[in-house]
C-alpha cells in the first residue's frame, strides 16, 4: 500500500521514481519528487507539519530540509494567508515579499502582486528580469528605468534598502540614455556620452533633455556615417515636436563624434 501523499510513477526511460503531493484546506499542492517513497512521503510529512504548525520561516528553514525554500514560503504563506501562490511570494498587509533566496528578499506593492504570482524573477550579471512572451524583461522598466540603469546613478532606492522595490522607494535620477548628472562647482550639470566600442563624451549641459537631445544628435551622426550598432534614442515628453526641432538644431554636440568612421 502506498504511503500517504505518494504516488509512484515511471519516467520515459522506465527509471521508477514518487511523486508527493497534499491536499490541505480543499488544496491540492505538489511538493515535489523523489528516487524512493520514503523520501516523498518524507516531503509530505514535512508539509504537513508545516502547514498544521506554527513555525515560522526561519525556523522552517532550519528544521526541514526536504523542501526547497521556494516551497516553504509558498506553503507557509497558505497557512497564514489562506493563499497558495506557487512563486515564493509572502503576503504582508500592504506589500509582499518575493523571496529570490534566502538571502534576497525583494519587497514590492501588492499592485504588483498578479504580475509577479505569475512571472518568475530571476537574476543574472547583477540584473533582475523576468520571463515574458519569451523576453528577458528588467523588472526595472516597471518604474521607467532603462535597460542597464546603474543604482545610484541612473535611480536610487530612497530608504537606500537595495531589495525595497515598492513605487514609492524607487526614485528615477535620469530618465535618458546617455545621459547622467554630476556635480560642478556646487551645480548639477548633465554629461551625454555615446559607446561605440568605448565611450564618446558627447558633451556637458545644462539640463537633462538637452542633454538627451544631443544623444539623439550624435546618434543620427554616426548612424548616417555608417554605424551599424542599434541605438535607443530619447523621447522628450516635455518638448513639442517644434520646441524639439529648435533645440536640436541649436544643440552642439563633440567634434569627434562628426570626426568618428566605422
Amino acid at each position: 500500500m502506498a504511503k500517504t501523499g505518494v504516488f509512484k510513477t515511471t519516467k520515459k526511460d522506465g527509471t521508477i521514481y514518487y511523486r508527493s503531493s497534499i491536499t490541505f484546506k480543499g488544496k491540492h499542492i505538489s511538493l515535489g519528487s523523489a528516487n524512493t517513497e520514503n523520501d516523498a512521503h518524507q516531503l509530505y510529512k514535512d508539509a504537513y507539519a508545516l502547514l498544521t504548525g506554527k513555525l515560522t520561516l526561519e525556523q522552517a528553514q532550519n528544521t526541514i530540509t526536504s523542501l526547497s525554500f521556494s516551497k516553504l514560503v509558498s506553503l507557509i504563506n497558505y497557512r497564514d494567508n489562506g493563499i497558495y501562490i506557487k512563486n515564493p511570494i509572502y503576503l504582508s498587509r500592504n506589500y509582499f515579499t518575493y523571496y529570490l533566496d534566502k538571502n534576497t528578499p525583494l519587497i514590492f506593492d501588492t499592485d504588483d502582486l498578479f504580475y509577479y504570482s505569475n512571472h518568475k524573477i530571476q537574476k543574472r550579471g547583477g540584473y533582475l528580469f523576468v520571463s515574458d512572451y519569451g523576453m528577458q524583461v528588467n523588472i526595472l522598466s516597471r518604474y521607467g528605468i532603462k535597460n542597464y540603469s546603474v543604482n545610484g546613478v541612473d535611480y536610487r532606492h530612497a530608504n537606500q534598502n537595495e531589495y525595497d522595490f515598492t513605487y514609492d522607494n524607487m526614485e528615477v535620477i535620469n530618465p535618458y540614455y546617455g545621459v547622467s548628472s554630476i556635480k560642478r562647482a556646487g551645480k548639477t550639470i548633465y554629461k551625454s556620452k555615446l559607446h561605440i566600442n568605448g565611450n564618446y563624451l558627447i558633451g556637458y549641459y545644462s539640463t537633462a533633455e538637452e542633454a538627451a537631445i544631443a544623444y539623439n544628435k550624435a546618434v543620427d551622426v554616426v548612424t548616417k556615417k555608417g554605424c551599424s550598432k542599434v541605438f535607443q534614442t530619447n523621447y522628450i515628453l516635455t518638448m513639442s515636436a517644434s520646441q524639439y526641432t529648435i533645440t536640436y538644431q541649436n544643440t552642439k554636440i563633440s567634434e569627434k563624434i562628426y570626426e568618428w568612421n566605422p
